[in-house]
């Protein structure tokens, strides 16, 4: 009996051996993101769903979808052209929202951005007549980016500022030739 108490004490101090060294490897495992670390063209695909009132003031689901190219500076700027659709014809939208004529897609969007060393951020999109604040996640070293907006305001046709609930995520990657790197 005395022997399988020391067994158990010596398997638990193992277990707990291993167990907080994983959560030290956890707790260390970022990359030590910094602006920088978000630089270059990332291709996003949106999805989501807002919420607007009718003109009878029901609120109404509307389910939205599109893409986007942002460029990051690496110094906390951004710039921006999407191209999003929505189900929906009465939402508020921008007076006169900038297309290309070529492609169609919003132009004129810019912003700032911020990342923290854990791979977390924010940014915020101003494009004329809309401001949508963004959290996000980094992943794989920076080539791809996790969003969630947690804010997006509109201006309606009167100039009133109006904020628009939303549940709107977004997955971007890295544009460019990703070099394999050697053992």
């Amino acid at each position: 009996m005395k022997g399988l108490g020391w067994k158990a004490i010596v398997a638990g101090l193992i277990l707990a051996g291993f167990l907080s060294a994983g959560a030290r490897a956890q707790s260390s495992d970022n990359d030590g993101c910094s602006n920088a670390t978000l630089k270059g063209d990332y291709a996003f695909t949106v999805t989501g769903t807002i919420w607007v009132k009718d003109s009878q003031g029901v609120l109404e689901e509307v389910q939205r979808g599109g893409v986007a190219m942002t460029h990051f500076d690496g110094i906390e700027n951004l710039s921006q052209v999407d191209y999003v659709v929505s189900g929906y014809n009465n939402l508020p939208t921008p007076p006169t929202a900038p297309t290309d004529p070529v492609t169609e897609f919003h132009t004129m969007e810019t912003g700032t951005y911020k990342v923290y060393s854990d791979c977390t951020g924010t940014f915020t999109i101003n494009s004329p007549g809309t401001t949508i604040t963004v959290k996000f996640v980094l992943s794989d070293h920076g080539r791809a980016i996790h969003t969630i907006v947690t804010s997006l305001k509109m201006v309606k046709p009167d100039n009133t500022e109006v904020a628009v609930q939303a549940l709107i995520h977004s997955e971007g990657h890295k544009l460019g030739r990703i070099r394999e790197e050697l053992d």
